[in-house]
C-alpha cells in the first residue's frame, strides 16, 4: 500500500505526460520543410524564421535579402511588418486600459475632438476599432487598391462622412480594416500625449530592448528616415512574380502624416516579443497583463476562429494558436503563439503573396505532436 501511494503520488505531481521536444535538426527539417512554399524556384527573395519552442529560441534563414546584390537574409536583417504593426498598438492600448487612461468602451470621437459628435463615426467605440468590429471601412481597406490616399485633414473628412449602413454597424459584425486601426493610432496619441513612435517606444520596445524595431519617419523619399546603416540591413521587397518594388526600407501605405509609417523589424527583435507574450520572459507586471490583455478573445468570427484585441485566436479540435498575419505586395509576415505546448513561430518574407501565416500554422501543428490522422 505505501508503495502504491507514493506511486499515486508522483503521478499526480508529475502533471500530465509532455512528449519530450524534436532535436534540433528534425526541427530544422521540419521548418525548412515548409518554408519552400514561401521560396519560389526562380531563387528571388528570402525568409527569415524565429522558433520557440520549450523556452529556448532557434533561427533559420533562407536565401537572399536583395538577390541582385547576393546580400543574404541573416537573424539581423530588417524586413517589413506590414500588419504585424497592429499588435503593438493593441499591446499598447491595453496598457493605456490597465492604468486607468482609456477605455475600450470610450467612443473615439471623445478621444478625438476633431470628430463630429452628430456623425456615424461618434458611435464607434475604441474597443471595435481594436477588434476590427466597428463597421467601418474605406476603399484603401480592400481591393480593387484605390491609386490615392489621404492626408490628415482628409482622413477626418472621410471619418465624419462615413455613414454606417445596415452591413456596416458598429459592434454587430467583424470587418477587418486598416483605417480603424489608424483612427485608433490618432486617439492613443491624443489620449496619452505623444505620437504614436514615442508611445511605442517608451512603452514597449525599450523596455524589451528591441532596438532594431522601427517606425521610419516619412520623409520625401519611398524609404522614410532610415539611417546607411538601417538601409544596408532592409530588405529589398519584391513582388510575386520576382520583380523588385521600391528599395530597400520601401514604406507603403495610404496615410501621408507623421505616425502612418510601416514597421520594420528583424527576427532577432521579434523573437524576444514572441518570448514576452508567451510569458517566457522577466518583463515588468504591466506588460505581461497588457500582453495578456491583447491576447483576450472578444468577438466570436466562427466557432472555430475569435477576434481579440489585433491578436486573432484559431481554436477547435487542433491545439489553440494566437496569430497576426502581415501582407503586402512585395512582403509577408507571421506571429503565431500556441501557449499549450510552449511554441511560437515568426516569418518574415520579402515576396509578395506568399502566405507566412500558412506555413507558420503546419510548422506549429507538426511540432505540436497534431496530426491530420488525429481527425
Amino acid at each position: 500500500m505505501r508503495l502504491l501511494a507514493g506511486t499515486l503520488v508522483l503521478i499526480l505531481s508529475a502533471g500530465p505526460a509532455v512528449a519530450a521536444p524534436p532535436p534540433e535538426d528534425e526541427v530544422e527539417r521540419v521548418v525548412t520543410r515548409h518554408v519552400k512554399a514561401l521560396l519560389p524556384d526562380d531563387g528571388i527573395g528570402g525568409a527569415a524564421v524565429a522558433l520557440r519552442l520549450e523556452g529556448r529560441t532557434l533561427f533559420f534563414n533562407y536565401r537572399w535579402a536583395d538577390a541582385a546584390a547576393e546580400r543574404p537574409v541573416t537573424t539581423d536583417t530588417l524586413f517589413n511588418l506590414g500588419s504585424l504593426r497592429k499588435v503593438f498598438e493593441a499591446t499598447l492600448l491595453a496598457l493605456a486600459v490597465q492604468s486607468g487612461r482609456i477605455a475600450l468602451d470610450d467612443r473615439v470621437a471623445d478621444c478625438l475632438p476633431e470628430l463630429r459628435p452628430d456623425r456615424d463615426i461618434s458611435r464607434i467605440t475604441i474597443g471595435q476599432l481594436a477588434t476590427h468590429t466597428s463597421g467601418l471601412l474605406l476603399p484603401q481597406d480592400h481591393p480593387p487598391w484605390p491609386n490615392w490616399g489621404h492626408t490628415l485633414p482628409s482622413f477626418i473628412d472621410a471619418m465624419n462622412g462615413w455613414t454606417a449602413d445596415i452591413d456596416h454597424q458598429p459592434g454587430e459584425q467583424h470587418i477587418y480594416t486598416h483605417a480603424g486601426y489608424v483612427l485608433l493610432a490618432l486617439a492613443l496619441e491624443h489620449r496619452l500625449g505623444q505620437p504614436i513612435d514615442e508611445l511605442l517606444g517608451d512603452a514597449i520596445l525599450g523596455p524589451l530592448r528591441m532596438d532594431s524595431t522601427l517606425l521610419p519617419l516619412r520623409d520625401d523619399s519611398d524609404r522614410g528616415q532610415l539611417s546607411p546603416e538601417q538601409r544596408l540591413r532592409s530588405v529589398q521587397g519584391y513582388s510575386v512574380d520576382g520583380k523588385p518594388i521600391g528599395e530597400p526600407g520601401d514604406q507603403q501605405g495610404y496615410y501621408h502624416w507623421p505616425g502612418t509609417s510601416q514597421m520594420y523589424s528583424s527576427t532577432r527583435d521579434l523573437a524576444v516579443f514572441l518570448a514576452a507574450n508567451m510569458d517566457e520572459l522577466a518583463i515588468e507586471p504591466a506588460l505581461a497583463d497588457a500582453m495578456a490583455l491583447a491576447q483576450r478573445g472578444v468577438y466570436a468570427m466562427s466557432p472555430h476562429n475569435t477576434q481579440a484585441l489585433a491578436w486573432e485566436i484559431s481554436h477547435g479540435d487542433e491545439p489553440t494558436i494566437i496569430e497576426k498575419y502581415g501582407g503586402l505586395n512585395n512582403a509577408g509576415a507571421y506571429l503565431g503563439l500556441m501557449p499549450s505546448r510552449r511554441l511560437g513561430i515568426v516569418i518574415l518574407n520579402n515576396r509578395g503573396n506568399q502566405y507566412p501565416n500558412e506555413a507558420g500554422r503546419r510548422i506549429l501543428l507538426e511540432l505540436s505532436g497534431y496530426s491530420a490522422e488525429h481527425d
